[in-house]
């Protein structure tokens, strides 16, 4: 008896209302002593691809400004991972509202939670089933795989339905990147940083009805790249270390053809019609296109979120698939991201 198909059926996305960007901008050239450096910050800040990224730190002044979170310094990890746990449940729900006007929610069987930003216990799984009254949903937690955790999310959902297709699985990334400033005067961890922004995005998926068919997973690691990518936690948040070199890697390993073909099967890059890329950067979205020889329409979908919302961790690739769902495009598509490890994830899926 052959699996069923496996749908996206419909996504929801949510972000917090305080846009953060020029705020860390001018914080960040505070931070820089030499104004070679400096003035080379701002040309990167305004080449980033990035007009706006949001926080749940509160609004009406900078959270680096006197008064703001980070105002009298840096906070411990304690106290970041206090307004984690209030305020990720909270971003997670708003996100499955957004949903919940798309699809009807009803006999949710299984509940997948991916989050990297974060630790609480009970864990967002448990507090978002209790929120939504979900007696007895199964539930998996996915943690701290950084931001390809969305693809590992609806894998785990790709292959709970296959194995019971009544399943309706419900399938959540939440991350509070702006909790994690670094006090830090260089300007590649200061780039690092101006990347990453706070979101939500809440799917479900089943065997029934029409929108984005899950194909074949495929996982790649680039050999001996395992320091170019950390995330590791410090008495004052998650210190991320995302090394310069990772662009030219990803585009390297992109013209490979062996790694081309576990991308896309027998397909030509330049074949494929949909293209969800995880927005980890414009430099990443530039090594793609090269590394793949796509046209620059491509990734079309992928740099419009980046420049709306900057890099949300495991929420950026959902909030790229919803862009694709909403739009009237049809045909082949590969979903890919990448994280520590260095790793390439993703899945191959179709416009159904």
């Amino acid at each position: 008896m052959a699996a069923p198909q496996v749908l996206i059926n419909a996504i929801g996305c949510a972000v917090p209302p305080h846009d953060v960007h020029q705020a860390f901008i001018d914080w960040a050239e505070a931070q820089i002593v030499d104004s070679r450096e400096r003035a080379l910050f701002r040309r990167m800040a305004d080449r980033s691809g990035i007009d706006h990224r949001w926080s749940v730190l509160p609004e009406g002044h900078s959270p680096t400004a006197p008064g703001g979170f980070y105002g009298a310094g840096m906070p411990p990890t304690s106290e970041r991972m206090r307004v984690y746990a209030e305020q990720a449940p909270a971003l997670a729900l708003a996100a499955i509202a957004r949903l919940r006007e798309q699809v009807a929610l009803d006999g949710i069987s299984h509940l997948v939670v991916a989050s990297c930003t974060g630790f609480v216990a009970p864990g967002i799984d448990q507090i978002v089933a209790d929120a939504l009254g979900l007696v007895g949903v199964e539930r998996t937690l996915v943690g701290f795989m950084g931001c390809y955790a969305a693809v590992a999310a609806l894998r785990t959902a790709r292959h709970i339905v296959r194995s019971e297709p009544e399943a309706r699985v419900l399938v959540v990334t939440v991350e509070l990147s702006s909790l994690h400033l670094q006090d830090d005067h260089a300007i590649e961890p200061l780039l690092a940083m101006l990347q990453f922004a706070d979101g939500a995005a809440a799917a479900l998926v089943t065997a029934d009805g029409e929108g984005l068919a899950i194909g074949r997973p495929f996982a790649v690691q680039l050999p001996d790249s395992a320091k170019l990518i950390r995330w590791t936690i410090g008495d004052t948040g998650f210190v991320m270390h995302l090394s310069g070199e990772v662009p030219g890697r990803i585009q390297a390993a992109l013209r490979d053809e062996a790694v081309r073909a576990e991308l896309t099967g027998e397909q030509r890059p330049a074949d494929i019609a949909l293209w969800a890329v995880h927005a980890g950067g414009r430099s990443i979205l530039d090594a793609v296109e090269h590394g793949l020889d796509l046209a620059p329409d491509d990734l079309a979908t992928s740099r419009a979120v980046l420049a709306r919302h900057g890099n949300m961790s495991s929420s950026t690739l959902m909030f790229i698939l919803a862009d694709l769902l909403a739009a009237p495009s049809a045909g082949d598509g590969v979903a890919l991201a990448f994280g520590p490890g260095l790793a390439a994830e993703g899945f191959r899926f179709q416009r159904a």
